[in-house]
């Protein structure tokens, strides 16, 4: 009978808490490829329409609030057609939403990669979000159509769209990250998300204009980090005046939830492989 001593292997993540560890989420960047087209590979397998998956969510959402937001209740759109101006807004709330969906869940679906190897684990909800970006380029194209057929082109401020939608990814990680942390510890979140989703679409000007609002309530709105972006997305996209005041002060939330997000992941990531 041997008696060599019986080593322990300890999965944990290297470094402290402070430390955003940059050098080896790169190291682990082909993971984070590999989890990405995992995901788009589930997403579309064994689906009679594939793609057009990505397609019909925001049209038919677009739709729907066409004819009950725009026909019956009258709501104004900034003198744009109804249709285009919602579903401008449609796409990058879909992309945000389906960010926190999907990476708030991410540790509870892959919780058979936690628990027998270590590698940096905010990789996963990070890779949650990379199809929903591909969603997010398919249904793009319907919006280059209504543009067309509406004869409304972009201006300059088209260069400030990019940027506005790496605030949104930022925005969604940092969200997808905490609820990703609280739902390893605290199972009856995964029941929070949905609601939390649906309650943060009103709370957004998606099916309405920013301009609804009162002005000496503006700032308060728009400490709702997606009310300034996607205000700012749709002015960028078709041509209206931007209030860089509202993208300012939601961009600045947005960085701060990304943040809040990393510190809070890092905080909790020693637990997960002992609950998950």
């Amino acid at each position: 009978m041997s008696d060599a001593p019986i080593q322990e292997i300890v999965i944990e993540p290297r470094g402290n808490l402070v430390g955003l560890e940059l050098r080896e989420l790169w190291h682990y960047r082909e993971l984070w490829r590999f989890l990405v087209v995992r995901d788009i590979k589930v997403r579309y397998k064994q689906t009679i329409l594939g793609g057009l998956w990505a397609l019909l969510q925001p049209f038919m959402s677009m739709i729907v609030f066409t004819i009950f937001f725009g026909n019956l209740a009258k709501i104004p759109s900034d003198g744009l057609p109804y249709p285009i101006f919602v579903y401008t807004a449609l796409l990058p709330w879909q992309f945000f939403s389906g960010g926190i969906s999907s990476s708030g869940n991410s540790l509870i679906a892959n919780s058979h990669l936690i628990s027998k190897v270590y590698f940096p684990r905010m990789i996963i909800p990070a890779a949650s979000l990379g199809a929903g970006f591909l969603d997010f380029l398919i249904a793009f194209v319907i919006l280059l159509i209504m543009m067309v057929y509406y004869g409304i082109f972009p201006g300059a401020a088209l260069l400030f769209f990019p940027f506005l939608m790496i605030l949104v990814a930022l925005a969604s990680l940092g969200v997808g990250m905490i609820l990703a942390a609280l739902n390893v510890s605290y199972r009856d979140f995964r029941y929070v998300i949905p609601f939390l989703v649906q309650f943060w679409l009103f709370a957004t000007p998606v099916i309405y204009p920013a301009s609804m609002v009162p002005e000496q309530w503006r700032w308060l709105i728009n400490l709702n980090p997606m009310a300034g972006l996607i205000t700012g997305i749709r002015s960028s996209l078709l041509n209206l005046p931007i209030s860089w005041t509202d993208i300012w002060i939601s961009g600045t939330i947005s960085l701060l939830l990304f943040v809040i997000g990393i510190f809070f992941f890092k905080k909790m990531e020693r637990r997960f492989a002992d609950i998950i």
